[in-house]
């Protein structure tokens, strides 16, 4: 296995951010002065999601990670857990929300190695791990050290890669996190995860709170073919 230090999309660089946990107020626009319906009316969609995004997440998902960054060139984001439920399978409802970061420099849709900006879109989650024993995972879960957040870096990044989900950006499904494989080439960066929060913007992961990474771990189920649609809000929307 490679080092963890090549998460994130860079080589031996900080990767991720820190903040409180647990369900937010609202919908995730509530939180930017917007109506907690907004984009809400069609409860067959991802709130304030545009046709391009929405028509690329699975019709078999059943569990939608989305991603609201607050703008192209901000750090910031929400992270918002939707689930489909009925017996129709037809109606998404919101389950949990927490404040999160993404790359320090914003988002792109062309996401370059070292660029510091999160990839916008649509991409599937399938395996999981860390530098802590398995929560309970229903993904396949790799518990090593090898992906441990070297301590030349910050104090408060040592714990960036206890927990990590990984983001089917330019990679193998079916691998480790960390495995270094990427199919589009070195040049479309990779390794981007879902990983644990320090407080500020990542190399190109999204972080958020370790509760909120256990929530993630014990609730995101293959069978029910989860998917991540990350961006800022302009781009989600377009």
């Amino acid at each position: 296995m490679v080092v963890a230090a090549a998460a994130c999309g860079v080589l031996l660089t900080s990767c991720a951010s820190g903040n409180d946990d647990g369900p937010r107020k609202g919908a995730a626009g509530a939180e930017h002065g917007e109506s907690a319906q907004a984009g809400a009316g069609d409860p067959r969609r991802i709130p304030d999601v545009g046709d391009r995004l929405q028509s690329e997440i699975p019709r078999n998902s059943r569990q939608v990670v989305a991603v609201y960054g607050d703008g192209e060139d901000s750090a910031k984001s929400t992270v918002v857990l939707y689930t489909k439920s009925g017996t129709k399978d037809t109606t998404w409802e919101k389950a949990r929300s927490w404040p999160a970061h993404n790359g320090k420099k914003g988002w792109t849709t062309d996401h370059r190695e070292n660029d510091k900006r999160s990839p916008v879109g649509v991409f599937t989650l399938t395996d999981a791990g860390g530098v802590l024993a398995d929560p309970g995972a229903r993904f396949p879960y790799t518990e090593s050290v090898s992906m441990q957040a070297p301590h030349y870096w910050p104090k408060t990044h040592w714990h960036d890669f206890d927990y990590v989900i990984a983001i089917d950006y330019n990679r193998a499904k079916g691998t480790p996190p960390n495995d270094p494989t990427r199919p589009q080439g070195q040049a479309k960066g990779g390794g981007i995860w879902l990983h644990m929060d320090h407080g500020s913007g990542t190399s190109g992961c999204v972080s958020l709170s370790k509760a909120g990474m256990k929530y993630l771990l014990r609730t995101l189920d293959p069978k029910q073919h989860p998917v991540v649609v990350m961006g800022d809000r302009a781009h989600l929307q377009a």
